[in-house]
Parts: C-alpha cells; sequence; structure tokens
C-alpha cells in the first residue's frame, strides 16, 4: 500500500461518522420530531425535488476545486449580461420574449387590444344557468385583472365603417335580448 498525498484524495473533508454515530434511515420523521407543524399527515405532502441540479457544473464544488479557485477568465466567463440593461433593437416591438418580438405567437383572430372587466347585462352573472354568457365590456376596473380576464382580448367584426359605435352597440343589444329571449322561451 502506498501513501496518497493530499492532491490524490477525491472526497471532500466533510464529517463523516463511524461505528456508533453512524445512524438508521428512520424514513420520515414522526410530527413531534419536527420544527415545524405543518397540520398534514407527512405522508400526504409528498416532496417536490429541484428541477435542476443546482451547482453540479459550476466550479467550486470540491475542496480540490475550492482550494485551487478560479482564474479571472472562467470567473468571466460565467457571467451573464443584465438583459433590462441592453439597448432595445430599432426593429424589437416589444412583444415576445425573443429578439424582433419573436416568441410570442400573434393571430389574427386573437386581437392586440386587451378588454376591460366582462359584466353581466341582467348585472346577476352568478344566476345565471346557460350555457352561453352574454356580457359587456365595462372598462378595465382598477388594472386588477385576473389572469383570465387580462388573456381576453377584442376581436373586430365585420362591420361597415359608416356604422356608428353607438347603434353597432346598440344592435349587439338587441341582438342579444332577442336571443336571450328564445332561450328563455325554450322548454
Amino acid at each position: 500500500m502506498g501513501s496518497q498525498s493530499e492532491d490524490d484524495t477525491m472526497g471532500d473533508e466533510v464529517y463523516q461518522p463511524e461505528g456508533l454515530d453512524d445512524r438508521e434511515d428512520e424514513g420520515i420523521l414522526d410530527a413531534e420530531d419536527t420544527l415545524e407543524d405543518r397540520g398534514a399527515d407527512p405522508y400526504d405532502e409528498g416532496w417536490s425535488p429541484p428541477e435542476r441540479p443546482l451547482g453540479v457544473e459550476h466550479q467550486g464544488t470540491t475542496e480540490r476545486e475550492q482550494r485551487e479557485g478560479e482564474t479571472l477568465d472562467e470567473r468571466l466567463a460565467e457571467e451573464r449580461l443584465d438583459p433590462a440593461l441592453e439597448e432595445p433593437d430599432a426593429d424589437d416591438d416589444g412583444v415576445g420574449d425573443l429578439e424582433g418580438g419573436d416568441g410570442e405567437p400573434l393571430d389574427d383572430e386573437v386581437g392586440t387590444d386587451r378588454a376591460g372587466r366582462l359584466v353581466s347585462y341582467d348585472g346577476d352573472a352568478l344566476a345565471d344557468a346557460e350555457d352561453d354568457m352574454l356580457a359587456e365590456d365595462v372598462g378595465i376596473d382598477g388594472a386588477a385583472a385576473s389572469a383570465e380576464e387580462a388573456a381576453v382580448h377584442l376581436v373586430p367584426d365585420d362591420v361597415p365603417e359608416d356604422a356608428a359605435d353607438e347603434d353597432l352597440r346598440q344592435a349587439q343589444r338587441d341582438e342579444i335580448r332577442r336571443l336571450r329571449s328564445e332561450t328563455d322561451a325554450a322548454p
């Protein structure tokens, strides 16, 4: 048997229990043995592992790497620029998560203008047991829209351009009332 030099050792200098200090795996601790009481059975809670390994591929995870240190070039190679500090491109429209507005699919049928809060015409949306919900846009309500409300966008109708906005709204209301009366009269 030959002696190993300090550089040839593979393990970190960490506490390794020997003999009597080595405890068997006891599984999930009882509630009285933990410092935190969540009010639930620990077997029902489960455990969510990390999405990706943290620090495995980085320099300095072993004692040897920590002792040797990193060169300035290695440290600079790991740095990432803050995208918020970069100058925006002239062709960037601010839409999407990639340069030039790419990355977010846009569809002509979706619309670009966000709708406001939708309120039932009769003011009692919860009592409506119909499959179809009819509502009007009352504008953005205090900028506190839920994710579902923020996802609703206006889609332009194919309307003659000479129709006035109020006439269009009145025609839509009349159509909604007509549809409601038909559905209410149905057995």
